[in-house]
């Protein structure tokens, strides 16, 4: 990971919840300059550190945000939203049958066809040549071992295995708002 002198090219923000924790690790919270002007016009977050860079309209001008906080805080005891995103994040983007980490699936451990339902117990990842192996059989059928028991994971959780994750660059007005498990480049 790169930590950035200039601002990314697309002058994202880093937004934080009012506690000035960030909102996720993995994706990493950021919002575009233009959505964060407009939030910023209506009082909803407070501006905790600037660009050097400077925009203007025909009868105002402000410095571009660069983190910003919440004025309001969002509880993230809350229970994830069911995604493939998630999914993939709880499991490590790895395959649970073989631990591959490329071309990555979708599975249902009980198959649709057998009366397997989308949820968070019944969904893993898995590589695509794992999957098109397993095919509408159970792990059992298949001859098959999951490393790990598919479960619905707490926020906390999937914030902490995001923390694994860093993003490829960051800026460095947002590095004292960010803790990483691995070490930044300079």
């Amino acid at each position: 990971m790169q930590v950035l002198k200039n601002p990314p090219s697309d002058r994202r923000a880093l937004v934080l919840n009012a506690d000035f924790r960030p909102l996720s690790y993995y994706p990493l919270s950021t919002k575009p300059w233009q959505e964060v002007v407009k939030a910023v016009f209506e009082d909803r977050v407070d501006v905790v550190s600037t660009y050097d860079i400077e925009i203007r309209s025909p009868s105002m001008s402000m410095r571009l945000p660069s983190v910003i906080s919440l004025k309001s805080y969002i509880d993230q005891n809350r229970p994830p939203a069911f995604t493939r995103y998630n999914v993939f994040l709880r499991d490590q983007f790895t395959c649970q049958y073989c631990g591959c980490r490329s071309d990555l699936t979708f599975d249902h451990v009980l198959p649709v066809s057998q009366g397997g339902r989308s949820s968070w117990t019944n969904i893993i990842t898995a590589c695509a040549p794992c999957n098109l192996r397993k095919g509408g059989k159970t792990p059992q059928q298949a001859h098959m071992n999951l490393t790990k028991n598919p479960h619905r994971p707490t926020m906390y959780q999937l914030q902490d295995l995001g923390r694994r994750f860093p993003p490829h660059y960051l800026h460095e007005s947002w590095v004292d708002y960010l803790y990483w498990d691995t070490p930044l480049e300079p």
